[in-house]
């Protein structure tokens, strides 16, 4: 006579229950990711996770390239809620300080950005201060230094001495200009004023922009002087007094984050920085340690800073 066989779950009650909880474990996993990648905005929602970004800027600005990729991953980062952006840097280089400008800008648009001002964020410093929500400075922090400058050095004398010629072949009279090897024309100094200028003139815009300011409100103060904390508060270039715990605590104010609630910061990796090599770059037109690598001529030509 054939015997009925039992179902499995009569067979294997234990075993039939532990893959019942592992497929609800599983179906819970992929409900919670699925939720997470569909959109949920890092501004609100029950999904978001209490996290926020942190990112430093100091020393001289030469490049801008892994501070602006760290802040494109906050940006893009569902799980971060704000950012606390703090900045020691007595500014640097044209063009790397304008790229984390519009990085910060890009990442003010989608979520909350705080600086916190250390000992000094000036010129170029504050140029990206300027593009976040919120700027918090301690009150003898040196900031402001708007302005621009052109860098050169000039070898002439040098190479008289040594009994060195250097004959440049260009194809117009100003493809030359500011080289450190002959003197420099009227005409090359009004066409690197004018450059001046307008670079200058971008600063301006840039705060008009970042911190919804009247032009004729900054320019009587953009005339190169620096300021402390106190004095670019009372003149609208920041918005508070305070140091790095008061800037976090209005960072999660902007989030909507309890201030007495444990929040984890996600710190990108330290940029390095050398602030003799930076010191000596500024005061000599060109970086040393290139000039000890043969790239002298590269360096030494003329070079514009957003630097206090």
């Amino acid at each position: 006579m054939q015997q009925n066989k039992l179902p499995f779950i009569q067979k294997h009650p234990l075993l039939f229950g532990l893959m019942l909880i592992m497929a609800a474990v599983a179906l819970f996993a992929g409900a919670m990711a699925a939720l997470r990648l569909s959109g949920t905005h890092v501004r609100g929602g029950l999904f978001r996770e209490n996290r926020l970004g942190l990112c430093r800027i100091e020393g001289m600005i030469t490049d801008a390239e892994k501070v602006t990729s760290w802040l494109r991953e906050l940006r893009e980062d569902p799980t971060v809620a704000g950012v606390l952006l703090r900045i020691d840097s007595p500014g640097g280089a044209v063009a790397p300080s304008q790229e984390m400008y519009n990085a910060v800008r890009k990442l003010a648009a989608v979520k909350p950005v705080v600086v916190s001002m250390g000992t000094v964020a000036a010129s170029g410093g504050y140029y990206i201060a300027a593009a976040a929500d919120e700027i918090v400075a301690n009150p003898s922090t040196l900031t402001g230094s708007i302005g621009v400058k052109m860098e050169m050095a000039n070898m002439m004398g040098l190479m008289d001495k040594i009994g060195i010629a250097h004959v440049d072949l260009t194809s117009g009279e100003l493809k030359n200009a500011g080289s450190p090897f002959k003197p420099l024309t009227d005409k090359e100094r009004d066409y690197l004023q004018n450059l001046v200028n307008d670079m200058y003139e971008q600063f301006l815009e840039a705060i008009v922009t970042g911190r919804k300011m009247d032009m004729d409100a900054i320019r009587p103060y953009a005339d190169g002087r620096a300021m402390t904390g106190r004095q670019a508060k009372a003149l609208g270039f920041v918005d508070n007094l305070g140091d790095m715990e008061d800037a976090d605590a209005r960072l999660k104010q902007l989030c909507k984050l309890p201030a007495n609630q444990d929040v984890s910061y996600l710190e990108g990796p330290p940029v390095e920085t050398n602030m003799l090599r930076d010191l000596l770059s500024s005061a000599l037109g060109f970086d040393p340690a290139d000039a000890l690598q043969g790239s002298l001529r590269r360096r030494s030509s003329a070079q514009f800073f957003y630097l206090y």
